[in-house]
């Protein structure tokens, strides 16, 4: 009963911001097109903020949970892409609204776990520090989010799969030679 109350919940969020921005959605307006009361909402979240990190956290995350190595890191990042164009008017609505935090926070997130774990494999049995490996994560975290939401401002007008291609070109063998010069020696 409480996850199918969350999912109407996050059903009707997204169904009024296809129609209004974030910032002029109520509370009152999410549980009335829910039929529950606002005790309900907040018995499960603090805020629509919370709600919509919960929306990004539960839809896309499970999606990539199997794609996080070195061999199908494409894979990950093509189910992101694919997330946020199926969700487009959503992901839109947060991005031109006071929410945009809330995805960039979300998509950082993603990326990092994604490219954390993909490091971790390559630098596997070499001398280098947390540090320096979180560091060449953030790095591409950055430009992958960065490229991103430029795809999504822009119109997603580029198929996923072409920009995933692009990517794989682009990168091919860059983690390791990052990571080799960070060795400790």
């Amino acid at each position: 009963m409480s996850n199918r109350t969350k999912v109407e919940l996050a059903n009707a969020l997204k169904g009024l911001m296809s129609k209004k921005s974030l910032e002029h959605i109520t509370i009152k307006e999410l549980v009335s097109e829910c039929e529950v009361n606002r005790q309900t909402f907040y018995y499960h979240f603090q805020d629509i903020y919370e709600l919509l990190g919960w929306i990004y956290k539960t839809e896309a995350l499970e999606s990539i949970r199997d794609y996080k190595s070195y061999d199908t890191w494409q894979l990950g990042f093509l189910k992101i892409f694919q997330y946020v164009e199926a969700n487009r008017a959503f992901c839109l609505c947060t991005f031109n609204s006071i929410g945009r935090d809330h995805l960039e926070q979300f998509l950082n997130a993603l990326t990092f776990d994604l490219l954390i774990n993909v490091v971790e494999e390559v630098a596997e049995g070499k001398d280098i520090s947390c540090e320096d490996k979180s560091f060449i994560a953030k790095f591409y975290t950055y430009g992958f989010v960065s490229l991103m939401l430029e795809w999504l401002k822009s119109g997603t007008k580029e198929r996923p799969e072409i920009i995933i291609d692009r990517l794989s070109k682009l990168v091919d063998g860059d983690i390791s030679r990052a990571i080799v010069k960070y060795i400790n020696q």
